[in-house]
């Protein structure tokens, strides 16, 4: 569908331009673009070359290790339907943790495993793993609303696009992703209780 929508507004864009005698500026304006696309997506691979780097490191250096038992008391409080050892508890904590970090590309491989995860412990109940338990709900929403200390795709974007300062964002940044999880879990919670009551 949204394949249908893109093409659609291209066609419209380039019928208007027609229209109007402009057609140069599509032209240039499509150059440019893919010239602009290629440049940030350099810059985004050498961030996230560096902010991989030092997950890397942080790994080897039982950093990851520390923080996954920090949070295995919220893992537990959020997912407590999960039992204790099974490997989605593994990787929805890296998935958290690689969010927190700001690495949300990271995130992505342990959060698909994650759910893949839930997936069996619902064929596992006996449930049909294709339709969405309460736990994948959860995780989900935890992942989107995904609390980040720093910010690193929104650095990375203000520094391509000529930020003075692109680290300024921080503070915003961590105000808006702490509500945003804090109002997810609560959501979470209450659509449980109501569940259950």
């Amino acid at each position: 569908m949204l394949n249908f929508i893109w093409a659609g507004m291209i066609i419209i864009g380039v019928v208007y331009a027609t229209l109007q005698g402009d057609i140069a500026s599509v032209t240039n304006a499509a150059l440019d673009s893919a010239k602009e696309a290629i440049t940030l997506c350099l810059t985004m691979m050498g961030v996230m070359s560096f902010w991989m780097g030092l997950m890397e490191i942080a790994t080897k250096a039982g950093v990851i290790g520390a923080l996954s038992k920090v949070l295995r008391p919220a893992i537990r409080f959020m997912f407590p339907k999960v039992p204790r050892g099974h490997k989605a508890n593994e990787y929805i904590t890296t998935n958290v943790i690689a969010n927190i970090l700001g690495l949300g590309w990271a995130a992505t491989p342990a959060g698909l495993q994650a759910m893949e995860a839930l997936g069996e412990l619902q064929a596992e109940r006996g449930r049909d793993r294709s339709i969405a338990s309460e736990e994948m709900c959860t995780f989900l929403i935890i992942n989107i609303s995904s609390l980040q200390l720093i910010p690193v795709n929104i650095i990375a974007y203000r520094s391509q696009y000529g930020s003075v300062n692109p680290t300024r964002i921080l503070g915003a940044g961590l105000i808006a992703t702490t509500i945003s999880t804090l109002v997810g879990c609560i959501y979470c919670k209450w659509k449980s209780r109501k569940k259950c009551g």
